[in-house]
């Protein structure tokens, strides 16, 4: 088989594809990795810097911790670290329900979208580790923990899961790159000399020989069970560090189910964004189309009403009780003073998605996008109120310290570190879709038979 032709070598693929339709769809699949223009440069360049000037905030805190961290107490040992941490663990879980849960069930149309899903899941639990050493205030601690660690411990649960789930979804990311590989290997022109070889390299001799395509969707679909429980794991765990922790906000058993809905929520959002933005950026409105648009308005608004469901277990029963701590720290939520931020979270963050994209005209490309940002907003700002209003009632007060202590605001050093892990997530995103098709050529085209119905006869 001519090496122009590796890339696929199925029937069913060919009997949809004219050679000449398949040869301009890797061609406009590729362009991005062929070329990156001025505006890219720059964006890469802000990112760049912002992730600097993280790097050096890290370096303040590390120098001079007790003087930029002020409102890091006794009280709230916990910061704006760790709402960052269970966003990103959330954010991960995009992979799990937009490659995985799809994949499995057969729904088509997920295929342009798998590979965009996987790469931030990746970048996302990669920022959530980082996250954690920002917290920890020394990294050496971490030789410690995997030294002197106890199983007993959910933080060593959490950790075990991680690194777990990270290594997965690697390798659920890498197995199907392998015929991209080759794909950039044999069309891509003017690269430098490590980059080809890098192709090559990675590549491992793919030839697209029935033997290989018959191994590589075996271990897809081995893979693809793999991660949906380590993904569910993966945020169910990290609830577990806030349940197991004596404070009254975080005493529930209905903490597991409430973090994993929120995250899938997150997800949807989270790839309705990517998609608006490689669609406009790239120039791929002939692939992630309306359609894509219209089915992830309907999984927005499913995962909203899931997320309602378990939000309403989570304060109902407490409020209805109103006993102890539990009475202040829902106070302070439902009219004291982080009411404000809570009361748009509950309504911009799952009563805005449950109901606008109900409305055709809600779920085009344009409206829903605006939709999606600020649902990923809020899921920011809902993990801040999981974690700081939380430590504001510990079920044993300590005595004689300043009223200051009680209160927590995050100082610019610490933004600043949150912003860089942002920028650090997309400059992974951004960089990896300038050296790799962001859209899998192949997994599109054998998608043309199995899914053709049902993108034909969308409307």
């Amino acid at each position: 088989m001519s090496s122009k032709n590796i890339e696929l070598n199925q029937k069913t693929t060919y009997e949809t594809f004219t050679q000449e339709e398949y040869m301009e769809m890797k061609e406009e699949l590729l362009r991005p990795v062929q070329k990156i223009g001025t505006i890219g440069k720059l964006w890469i360049v802000f990112l760049v810097l912002v992730c600097c000037a993280g790097v050096y905030a890290y370096y303040v805190q590390e120098t001079r911790s007790k003087y930029v961290t002020v409102s890091l107490r006794d009280y709230t040992m916990w910061g704006v670290y760790i709402s960052n941490f269970v966003f990103f663990v959330a954010l991960s879980l995009i992979g799990v329900l937009m490659s995985a849960v799809l994949k499995l069930t057969h729904f088509e149309w997920y295929r342009p979208l798998s590979r965009i899903a996987e790469v931030i899941a990746v970048a996302a639990i990669m920022l959530a580790g980082v996250s954690i050493v920002a917290a920890m205030g020394r990294p050496d601690r971490l030789y410690y923990l995997v030294i002197h660690g106890r199983i007993q411990s959910p933080i060593i649960w959490d950790i075990i899961v991680i690194l777990t789930y990270i290594s997965t979804s690697l390798v659920l990311l890498f197995i199907p790159l392998i015929p991209s590989l080759a794909t950039c290997q044999n069309h891509l022109h003017n690269k430098p000399k490590w980059q080809m070889k890098m192709y090559k390299m990675l590549s491992f001799g793919w030839e697209g020989t029935p033997e290989q395509w018959k191994i590589l969707k075996r271990c897809i679909k081995i893979l693809t069970v793999m991660v949906i429980p380590l993904g569910i794991s993966i945020h169910t765990v990290t609830a577990w560090l806030f349940a197991t922790t004596l404070r009254a906000e975080w005493d529930s058993t209905n903490f597991g189910v409430y973090f994993v809905s929120g995250a899938f929520l997150l997800g949807v959002a989270a790839m309705i964004l990517a998609v608006a933005i490689f669609r406009k950026a790239y120039n791929l409105e002939k692939y992630l189309t309306p359609m894509h648009f219209d089915k992830l308005g309907r999984a927005l608004v499913l995962m909203s009403l899931i997320y309602i469901y378990f939000n309403v277990n989570e304060y109902l029963v407490p409020a209805y009780k109103m006993s102890g701590l539990h009475k202040n720290h829902l106070l302070d939520l439902f009219v004291g003073g982080d009411a404000p931020l809570y009361w748009s979270v509950v309504f911009m963050g799952m009563i805005m998605p449950a109901t606008l994209p109900l409305i055709p005209a809600m779920r085009k490309p344009l409206p829903l996008t605006i939709i999606a940002s600020v649902v990923f907003i809020a899921a920011w700002f809902k993990r801040y109120l999981i974690v700081i209003p939380g430590l504001s009632h510990p079920y044993l007060p300590i005595q004689d310290v300043p009223a200051s202590w009680k209160h927590y605001s995050p100082s610019l050093v610490e933004m600043t570190i949150v912003a860089a892990t942002f920028a650090a997530m997309m400059l992974i995103v951004t960089l990896f879709s300038r050296f790799f098709p962001i859209i899998s050529v192949w997994e599109v085209a054998e998608g043309k038979l199995e899914g053709k119905d049902e993108i034909i006869n969308y409307k």
